[in-house]
């Protein structure tokens, strides 16, 4: 089996990617008795070089410790953020953190919350927003974090909502969530978000206040239904 290539990086190629300037990478190698960072693999003329997959494990870890040690400030569990807001109170640098999970890694962050049409027909766009407590609850579970504790905030349960009820009626996520047997609104969103929940693809209504979805108690018990096949 052939070996693979060590990909050697150099400041300039790190500082790219990470956002620094050469001279911040240079001083982070520099302190690496305080800062962990990896010791250089070779050199090119003057130039250090770097196994570029030390790097990006060190890069990891320093971002994975920064999280968690990360407290979000104490909001009301209802409150809506929008996606740079989110990406603040999760405790990320960029405030594109959060667009940047929904771009390139779907199905990994939450569904929004709320989804608001704006803009014109020729211009359309989309305003997208968390509830606090979706965030908790995904920040407690997501991939990647190992197990955490959460203190402070216990997740909702989900409410009790009869199979027999009037199938016309109009149903939001925590109670679709519920009706479908998911534990939590997060594993809902989740699945309805990788494709997982077909018929619910189709919004039954949406809500002029906050732009919430609806669907139907009868288009529920459908998807239930077809899960359960």
């Amino acid at each position: 089996m052939a070996r693979s290539t060590r990909r050697v990086v150099e400041a300039a190629d790190i500082a790219a990617k990470y956002g620094l300037t050469p001279a911040r990478i240079s001083s982070l190698y520099l302190e690496r008795e305080t800062t962990g960072f990896p010791d250089v693999v070779g050199h090119r003329g003057r130039a250090r070089q770097w196994d570029g997959k030390d790097v990006d494990t060190w890069f990891a870890q320093r971002k994975l410790s920064r999280l968690q040690e990360h407290k979000p400030p104490a909001l009301d569990p209802d409150q809506l953020l929008t996606s740079t807001e989110a990406s603040k109170f999760l405790g990320y640098k960029s405030p594109q953190q959060v667009n940047h999970y929904l771009r390139d890694h779907p199905g990994y962050f939450p569904e929004p919350d709320v989804v608001e049409e704006l803009g014109t027909p020729e211009r359309p766009y989309q305003r997208r927003r968390w509830r606090v407590q979706t965030l908790l609850d995904w920040q407690a579970t997501r991939p990647g974090m190992g197990r955490r504790k959460v203190t402070g905030r216990p997740t909702r349960p989900l409410p009790d909502v009869p199979v027999d009820g009037d199938p016309d009626e109009l149903l939001g996520a925590t109670q679709a969530a519920a009706l479908l047997g998911f534990k939590s609104i997060t594993s809902f969103s989740s699945s309805l978000a990788q494709g997982n929940l077909p018929l619910l693809k189709t919004v039954d209504a949406v809500t002029e206040s906050g732009g919430r979805r609806r669907w139907t108690r009868r288009r529920i018990l459908e998807q239930k239904a077809a899960r359960n096949r």
